[in-house]
């Protein structure tokens, strides 16, 4: 139903994640985040939006993605319809995936990042994402988004995609979330949106608000003239 990747930037120290599916509101359901305790993204035929809490909860106590998971997952006795990606701190992955998960499903990871899916149209969908990261030389999250395209773009979910999601978090700046709860071309209104949020007067704004490193900035916005006509 879903394809997922979350990724921890070294050079910037943010934080992100990406999601699409071929149903509703997929950031709502998948995505969390905090850039003081990590990413999640909690999927499947029965997601539990609890699960992406929790273990987010367990990494901030300074559980390792692994711990965290194994600690969220063991405890639930409807795990089986259910799937979970974790990011740690320091970049640290683990997945869980339920033994009734719609295939095709799974995870694939590499340093500081991971990919996960279920009722995907085939297992290269998950390569497909992964890769799509790995080689992009763009901004973490145009990253992201560029693994998803290059997982929609062999398949990605077997019905489709319908809505899709990014979240970008670290100390310096506030958050990015972005959603498209429901389109036929999620990815291209997703992309379009971005462009919105990270450049012209939004971006200036989002510039001068808290962040957690600076939890008490307060710098005047004054907005820019619009340009002659």
């Amino acid at each position: 139903m879903t394809i997922s990747i979350l990724a921890y930037d070294e050079k910037t120290g943010r934080y992100g994640g990406a999601a699409t599916t071929g149903s509703l509101c997929v950031g709502g359901w998948v995505l969390r985040g905090d850039a003081e305790a990590g990413m999640s993204a909690s999927q499947g035929s029965l997601p539990s939006t609890m699960w992406g809490t929790e273990v987010l909860t367990w990494m901030q106590s300074g559980r390792s993605a692994k711990d965290a998971v194994d600690t969220v997952t063991s405890a639930d006795s409807g795990r089986a319809q259910r799937q979970l990606a974790a990011l740690d701190l320091n970049g640290g992955t683990a997945s869980f995936t339920g033994a009734e998960s719609i295939p095709a499903a799974g995870a694939r990871s590499a340093r500081h990042v991971i990919v996960a899916g279920n009722l995907l149209q085939s297992e290269h969908v998950l390569q497909a994402a992964l890769s799509g990261f790995l080689s992009s030389e763009a901004d973490l999250d145009l990253r992201l988004l560029d693994a998803l395209d290059a997982a929609v773009a062999v398949g990605g979910d077997s019905r489709g995609v319908l809505s899709a999601a990014l979240l970008v978090v670290d100390r310096t700046a506030a958050p990015l979330t972005l959603r498209i709860d429901h389109s036929e071309s999620p990815m291209a209104e997703l992309r379009a949106l971005h462009k919105r949020a990270t450049t012209g007067d939004y971006a200036d704004w989002a510039a001068t608000v808290p962040t957690l490193k600076d939890p008490e900035r307060a710098i005047a916005y004054v907005a820019k003239p619009d340009p002659p006509s």
